[in-house]
């Protein structure tokens, strides 16, 4: 066992745990999207950063791939880290707005505008379809390929790989192929609908208006118009 300090508090930790196996084991939420519990770890989206050391010497680092050490000192919520998580999420939603995951993580953080240039690719390179398929699928069908801007998902030489078996592992745990509820083509960059804690609807109907967990819709419609056009009856009719 070794001992550390987490957000003022000192823990007890196994030897072989990383540090964010150390704070999820006390209850502290870490937001992580490269991470899973049965592959080995990536480092890639950088979410789970951490602030470790004192003072001046105080730096970020990944806590999904970084071990504990007795004495180590961490602040897993510090103003520095809130910032810099902020900051990695309007990146990602630069690149795929369209992910339900992300904007879920936006809102969680209050994240409410994406300040870089959208460019609406369907992948963050997070490499969670590439280490599923090698490690529990045991197949190695796809891989990274290119440098830099270049860089991206893909079976050797473009081509479908005979070893891939189709079996879906890759979509399964992909983080931006589950669509926001706003559907392909959405309003905004960032929706924002995830911030409401009760469904709006109820305020002039009922019942609520549908049956999805923080529906995006009512927070670009008012509830009186989806009344008036039935939208909430249809949509349950043709469910």
């Amino acid at each position: 066992m070794k001992k550390m300090t987490i957000n003022g508090i000192v823990a007890q930790v196994e030897d072989y745990w990383t540090v964010l196996e150390a704070c999820r084991f006390y209850g502290i939420d870490i937001p992580t999207l490269c991470h899973h519990e049965g592959l080995s770890p990536g480092g890639i989206c950088r979410l789970c950063i951490v602030e470790i050391g004192k003072g001046k010497r105080a730096k970020l680092v990944t806590s999904c791939n970084y071990p504990v050490e007795d004495g180590l000192v961490v602040r897993t919520h510090s103003e520095r880290v809130i910032r810099a998580r902020k900051m990695l999420v309007e990146l990602l939603l630069a690149r795929c707005p369209g992910s339900k995951t992300l904007q879920d993580l936006a809102a969680k953080m209050g994240v409410q505008r994406v300040r870089f240039k959208v460019k609406n690719e369907n992948c963050i390179l997070c490499g969670l379809c590439v280490r599923m398929c090698a490690e529990q699928m045991d197949a190695k069908a796809i891989s990274f390929a290119g440098h830099g801007i270049n860089r991206r998902v893909t079976p050797p030489f473009d081509i479908k790989s005979d070893v891939c078996r189709n079996c879906g592992a890759c979509m399964y745990i992909c983080p931006v192929c589950q669509l926001r509820c706003q559907g392909p083509e959405p309003p905004n960059v960032v929706c924002g609908a995830c911030m409401n804690v009760e469904p709006v609807c109820l305020q002039d109907n009922e019942d609520v208006m549908c049956y999805l967990d923080t529906c995006g819709w009512c927070f670009k419609v008012k509830p009186s118009s989806l009344k008036k056009s039935g939208y909430g009856k249809e949509k349950i009719e043709e469910g």
